[in-house]
């Protein structure tokens, strides 16, 4: 049987990082309002790259074994290359709070995706808080009303639908890639894969090269390249390491409720009554799934070889 706390630390990681991508959308907002999406997105793996050249002499002892090249592959076509792409592409339709409302279908995809490729199973209590939790970030953000920012939010909202089945594929293969390489090691190749799937973008015609250096869009590409493609993977990758991928999914319907408490610092946006009952309703789910009311009966988790 597991300690009581054995998931408290790998927690707090994923609270951390459901925040810092929380943040993202707003940062990808207010970046896209002055430059180009591809530019934006090339600069944040750009940065991110730069920043795990660090421990390039870290991982030149890490061997990639020939059977899992096909499985880093594809953890990186999924996200950043296809995931980047698709919430590119949301976030010119679509608000930042109602692309953060699609993400909560993420861990019903992921948990539906777990049981079917990695032989894991969920507790009744773990799927009463992943609806209880869904539930919760929908009722959030069906407060929010349509602004200026989301022209066409219904292509934007099945644009971040495809970006969630990205993520999906990504959780999966990060899942079983993390039994063999460091989570740091993956979230490095991820960012180097990334700036170069997205370098050719630039040379584009449509795609027009930033002139000036503008200070909130620039801050907002350092900030996504560090605080989020950095240590949020990170910290993500971290995590699923140590915990089942169906439940540390979970956390993610944490990020419709981040994102539209910075949309309420940044933008002035206002929270009605519905709203703070689906952000309680929230963290009641997330609780309950992690089994913070009670030890879990036994072991939920079954990797198959």
């Amino acid at each position: 049987m597991q300690p009581r706390h054995s998931h408290f630390f790998p927690s707090l990681c994923l609270v951390l990082a459901m925040f810092l991508w929380g943040s993202s959308f707003v940062a990808m907002k207010l970046a896209f309002q002055d430059y180009h999406p591809m530019v934006v997105i090339f600069g944040r793996m750009s940065v991110a790259s730069l920043a795990f050249l660090c421990f390039l002499p870290r991982f030149r002892t890490i061997h990639i074994r020939r059977q899992d090249w096909h499985l880093f592959a594809v953890m990186a076509l999924s996200e950043p290359c296809l995931y980047f792409f698709f919430e590119a592409l949301a976030l010119q339709n679509t608000s930042a709070s109602q692309a953060s409302l699609i993400t909560a279908m993420l861990p019903l995809l992921i948990t539906i995706a777990s049981i079917c490729l990695l032989s894991e199973r969920a507790s009744k209590q773990t799927l009463t808080g992943l609806f209880l939790a869904m539930g919760g970030a929908i009722i959030l953000s069906l407060g929010g009303s349509a602004n200026e920012q989301a022209p066409a939010p219904l292509l934007g909202n099945f644009y971040e639908f495809m970006s969630m089945i990205c993520a999906t594929i990504y959780t999966i293969t990060v899942k079983r890639l993390t039994a063999f390489y460091p989570a740091f090691f993956l979230t490095a190749i991820q960012a180097w894969i990334g700036a170069l799937f997205f370098a050719p973008f630039l040379a584009l015609p449509q795609v027009p090269l930033p002139v000036s250096f503008l200070l909130v869009p620039m801050s907002a590409i350092l900030y996504l390249g560090l605080a989020v493609t950095l240590a949020a993977y990170g910290l993500y990758n971290y995590a699923l390491a140590q915990m089942e991928a169906s439940k540390s999914s979970i956390f993610i319907t944490l990020i419709p409720l981040f994102t539209l408490l910075l949309s309420r610092i940044l933008f002035n946006e206002t929270f009605t009554p519905l709203q703070y009952f689906g952000g309680f309703t929230i963290f009641f789910g997330v609780s309950m799934s992690q089994d913070f009311f009670r030890i879990s009966a036994g072991k939920l988790f079954r990797y198959r070889t």
